[in-house]
């Protein structure tokens, strides 16, 4: 398994909070390109006449997010996907978190099904931008039952969970990080990037996200934001309606 550490997540909602959060943090990769995961280059949203979000697309996200509030807690479970590989590279994540939609730091963990050269490659990792994302040394392989949670007491402590149900292990991991804002959660599947853009997203076929809360309700209550991956006409990602405000699925429709 590679060591690829990956500066992730954020998107935003404006060009100018874009041009800040695209000089994201690089990362250092065994094999490929340096991956970053940063600002969505494109993040365009559907409102109502009532001026609340009901649908986005993004060049490098598909889920639902968040945003309007404090958010003390995000949580979720999801099963680690297969990847299709051709001859090349690509790549794909899987995560929940705190901020980084509209707000510049990111709480998150999740997990990785790339394609390196060819090769599948999986494994997950967490992070605390501006820190540096750490991989755990946990396998994780396709099929594997994941479950999920980021918590803050408020006073800028955080508890990371993450844990493979499958294979029985799980890491909890506590971090300090007081400028962040808590301003969005997000439940994504995304397609990384290089200082060059938004990389090929790998073909994971679909994944589920099952038992989304927030805040320690169902996701559903908060008028959550759909997101749609895509670049100009090509969809790169779906993700489909709630089913009982908790469940949903994301489905790859391009690389």
């Amino acid at each position: 398994m590679p060591d690829l550490s990956l500066s992730r997540r954020t998107t935003a909602l404006s060009a100018a909070v874009l041009a800040v959060l695209g000089s994201a943090a690089p990362a250092f990769a065994t094999a490929g390109p340096a991956l970053l995961h940063g600002s969505a280059r494109a993040h365009h949203h559907f409102v109502d006449p009532h001026g609340r979000v009901l649908q986005s697309t993004s060049s490098n996200w598909a889920g639902y997010a968040v945003t309007g509030s404090t958010y003390s807690s995000v949580s979720a479970s999801w099963t680690e996907p297969s990847v299709g590989c051709g001859a090349g590279s690509s790549y794909s994540s899987f995560w929940i978190g705190l901020d980084g939609d509209g707000s510049s730091t990111v709480e998150q963990t999740g997990s990785e099904a790339d394609c390196s050269n060819g090769t599948p490659q999986y494994y997950a990792w967490y992070e605390m931008y501006p820190a540096y994302p750490v991989n755990f040394s946990s396998p994780v392989r396709p099929g594997d039952h994941l479950t999920s949670s980021v918590s803050s007491n408020g006073s800028g402590s955080f508890t990371l969970y993450l844990a493979d149900t499958t294979r029985g292990w799980s890491h909890t991991v506590k971090k300090t990080l007081r400028s962040a804002k808590r301003a969005s959660a997000e439940i994504i599947a995304e397609a990384p990037s290089s200082t060059g853009g938004v990389l090929p997203l790998a073909d994971f076929g679909s994944v589920s996200f099952d038992g989304t809360s927030v805040n320690g309700s169902p996701l559903g209550g908060y008028s959550p934001d759909r997101i749609t991956m895509a670049t100009g006409s090509t969809t790169k990602a779906t993700t489909s309606s709630l089913s009982g405000g908790q469940n949903f699925s994301v489905t790859w429709k391009h690389s």
